[in-house]
């Protein structure tokens, strides 16, 4: 007889077995926060325990791949320590970080009515679901997959596993909303190789947003609530 498992359980099991072993041009690297930091495999667990201990159907929301204080320290996309805290009522002791992502994406999470509401409804990930860093100017910065056309060739193969094993959690592929118009281009290229999605929604990345359109928040908000209403 199968086991009937809950929508957490399959994504806390996904990331505890998440690992990328391929090749990165020279000068980019991947950061693994479930692997770095014995508290993020903690916090992540009581995040979708809290938010997904159902059997229920979630649509899917595709960003690039994770930030360096996002969930590249937390392990919950597009949330920060802080708001991991304030909104989700989870604290995390070992890291305290803030990012403008995440500022967005709970300001559209509120609108729609909290946590508890969107997360029963929405499920986010990444098609590289870890940190991708490069070093610039003597630092390590955020890098994104598409930063370099020989780093997407090399880490293409993996997105596309990474996509099925997220649409095996539980997800209606019915219709898919992507974050970042640049990111939509190639997750289309994805979807016309690996026919993923029926239908692809654009919508304009949180980080754009809060950067660069921050006295329109609101209206890029009331956008976000379209397309999640579709």
């Amino acid at each position: 007889m199968a086991v009937i498992t809950t929508f957490a359980e399959r994504v806390i099991d996904f990331n505890k077995q998440l690992v990328y072993d391929g090749e990165l041009p020279e000068g980019f690297g991947v950061l693994n926060p479930y692997l770095d930091n014995p508290e993020t495999m903690e916090v992540m667990r009581q995040f979708y325990e809290k938010y997904y201990s159902d059997q229920e159907q979630r649509k899917f929301l595709i960003g690039i791949n994770p930030s360096r204080h996002g969930a590249g320290v937390t392990g919950v996309p597009f949330t920060d320590t802080k708001r991991l805290e304030s909104i989700c009522r989870i604290p995390m002791k070992s890291a305290h970080t803030h990012e403008i992502s995440s500022v967005f994406m709970y300001d559209v999470i509120a609108a729609y009515g909290g946590p508890d509401t969107f997360y029963r409804k929405y499920y986010i990930n990444s098609p590289f679901p870890l940190a991708l860093i490069r070093f610039q100017n003597g630092k390590w910065v955020n890098a994104n997959y598409y930063d370099d056309k020989q780093l997407f060739d090399m880490v293409k193969g993996f997105m596309i596993r990474s996509l099925q094993k997220h649409i095996s959690l539980g997800l209606d592929t019915s219709e898919v909303i992507i974050l970042g118009k640049k990111n939509a281009k190639f997750i289309q290229k994805l979807n016309q190789e690996a026919n993923l999605f029926d239908r692809l929604i654009t919508v304009d990345h949180p980080r754009f947003i809060q950067q660069y359109k921050s006295r329109e928040k609101q209206l890029y908000i009331d956008k976000y609530l379209i397309a999640l209403s579709k």
